[in-house]
């Protein structure tokens, strides 16, 4: 039986039209406290001082922007949906993507003393972000120093002070994650500034990803449903990529991303209320020519503090109109800064799923208090540090 999620829209029934399963997750709801806990044995919302005082699967957080100061444990990391919902086409389920997963606030200095100047969307390695639960990166690639980088730049050209770092680097926690967690499936959108001719294709068989490709070959040409994500891991194809560069499919098999997505504009557009414009590469949001929809939902200038607001109701308010403006289809990623702050808002503290098919997958489901690569402070405040309700919310599509 599907559920509805108050979520989408608190104004409205379930739409029969449209019935979703929702994986509730992710509840960091009111932040309230409770009795004394440590050592591990807190549980979600109740209070806490560090890290190692929550239990499995939570971290130790807050939100200030939301005047939420006092830390409590909060989930961090994603029950695996295709463990509750298995067996539909790839096109029927919702993914979290970090929009530039690259541009990391403590990303590692640039050679020469060389100071970085851009800005950062990300809190977290790739690596973190995959066992969290994203599964889908937006990566943007140039020709810098006769190699391929991660840059965050302008004009389409890399510079010293706005370079990351070698692709490579980046594709190589990518295949660790997919070599690590045989049932899992990641997608890559790539901002494509690559000149060097096979670049992207010698690119990903030397970080050891070609044998994870799926082929452009087999890509839904019509708006047809894709295979089903048991028949994509059957056969190894747990890696998607395309290419913001229309050339590439032909040149090296690598899918033209507007071919086969639709998407809505990015910046400020996407996150301003009451319309969810196409951006001009893609075609209408309601085209059923494309069967995959990306949702971009973050600001033209990122501001980590401004996380924990942007991330609550107006997202979801934002979510619902891009859902109408694509005539019903809940996107099947959702791209967003700082994929970890969040603000808790709702009333239940824990929901029941439904079993509806077999737990078969076992990857992401991680042990432990969570913890972040930028800082060694087991409280992660001042920061914002509560996991969004909705992403992880909006899962598993049937439509």
């Amino acid at each position: 039986m599907p559920m509805c999620s108050r979520l989408l829209d608190s104004r409205t029934k379930c739409r029969a039209s449209a019935p979703t399963i929702f994986a509730p997750l992710f509840f960091s709801l009111f932040l309230t406290s409770s009795a004394a806990c440590f050592n591990g044995n807190c549980q979600v919302l109740e209070a806490c001082t560090a890290a190692t005082d929550c239990g499995p699967g939570l971290y130790c957080g807050n939100c200030p922007a939301l005047g939420r100061t006092r830390p409590v444990c909060t989930r961090g990391q994603a029950t695996i949906v295709t463990s509750l919902v298995n067996g539909l086409p790839f096109n029927k389920y919702s993914w979290i993507m970090t929009h530039n997963s690259f541009s990391i606030v403590d990303a590692p200095p640039l050679p020469g003393g060389v100071q970085r100047l851009t800005f950062y969307n990300q809190e977290d390695t790739v690596t973190n972000q995959l066992r969290n639960g994203a599964r889908g990166l937006m990566l943007d690639m140039y020709d810098f120093e006769n190699d391929i980088w991660l840059c965050h730049s302008f004009r389409g050209q890399c510079f010293n002070f706005t370079a990351f770092q070698p692709a490579i680097n980046t594709l190589r926690e990518v295949e660790a994650f997919l070599t690590q967690n045989p049932t899992e499936i990641v997608t890559i959108v790539i901002e494509d500034y690559v000149h060097t001719p096979k670049g992207l294709t010698n690119l990903f068989r030397n970080a050891g990803l070609d044998k994870y490709w799926f082929p452009v070959s087999d890509m839904p040409k019509k708006g047809e449903d894709w295979p089903t994500v048991t028949e994509m891991v059957q056969v190894n194809h747990r890696l998607l990529v395309f290419t913001s560069d229309a050339s590439k499919e032909a040149e090296e098999g690598i899918a033209y991303q507007w071919s086969y997505m639709v998407e809505n504009e990015s910046g400020d557009p996407g996150v301003e209320g009451g319309s969810c414009p196409h951006r001009k590469e893609s075609k209408p949001l309601n085209s059923r020519s494309a069967s995959l929809f990306l949702q971009n939902y973050f600001p033209t200038d990122p501001v980590e503090a401004d996380s924990c607001k942007e991330h609550s109701v107006p997202l979801v308010d934002m979510v619902n109109t891009c859902y109408k403006a694509a005539g019903n289809v809940l996107p099947n990623f959702l791209a967003v800064n700082f994929y970890m702050e969040g603000a808790p808002f709702g009333s239940c503290k824990n929901i029941a799923v439904p079993n509806t098919s077999p737990v078969t997958n076992t990857a992401g489901s991680f042990t432990g208090s969570v913890q972040f690569s930028r800082s060694a402070s087991p409280v992660h405040s001042p920061n914002c540090w509560c996991f969004l309700v909705f992403y992880f919310l909006l899962i598993a599509v049937l439509l």
